[in-house]
């Protein structure tokens, strides 16, 4: 099991003790296992189908952000410097200023960058999955509020319950279109840039 899956495997595991904690009943436990159990198994499929380039590209932005990382390019340079610098009593081979050092670190940036932006697009591209999957849990999750809605407001109607005919009730009742709340997000967003802008002057 490599380094991060085992770092998600935990992390699943404390997320459901933390829920089990709060959530005593049985039945509960039983569909917090479940869920936990289905996000570990899509983790690990999307573990599996990377690719030898992926994993490679992975493991280098990994390497390439921790402090050991560091530590060594900081050892490299010291050690670099001090033999150019005649002062270790060895031959040198790179003056002052540094021109083959600088070109080795400029090559190695530009690889690093690289690797940073491979492993970005892929979890860019699996942010964009779940958010989408999100998207469709959402909406249905909205679908079924307001249907539950339309049900206890004929219920409390057929009681003859007044607060049926709240407006706010009535409202909430109606199904929310997203291509309309995203026209009016979008129709609001010039406006709100007009307005900074307008206060920057």
């Amino acid at each position: 099991m490599s380094r991060r899956r085992k770092h998600h495997t935990e992390r699943l595991h404390r997320l459901r003790e933390e829920q089990l904690a709060r959530v005593p009943n049985p039945a509960l436990t039983k569909v917090v296992d479940r869920n936990i159990a289905t996000i570990s198994r899509l983790r690990e499929e999307a573990e599996g189908r990377k690719s030898l380039q992926e994993r490679g590209a992975d493991w280098i932005t990994r390497f390439s952000g921790s402090m050991t990382f560091v530590y060594l390019h900081a050892a490299w340079f010291a050690v670099w410097i001090v033999v150019n610098l005649g002062l270790a009593g060895l031959p040198t081979f790179d003056p002052y200023p540094f021109g083959l050092l600088t070109l080795i670190v400029s090559l190695e940036a530009i690889f690093l960058s690289t690797f940073v932006l491979l492993s970005q697009n892929r979890q860019a591209a699996l942010a964009d999955h779940r958010a989408d999957l999100d998207l469709q849990i959402n909406l249905l999750a909205e679908y079924e509020i307001t249907r539950i809605l339309s049900l206890v407001d004929a219920i409390a109607d057929k009681l003859e319950i007044d607060a049926c005919h709240d407006p706010e009730l009535a409202e909430l009742e109606k199904d929310v279109e997203p291509d309309e709340l995203l026209r009016k997000i979008n129709g609001k967003q010039p406006q709100k840039i007009r307005k900074r802008e307008a206060e920057k002057k």
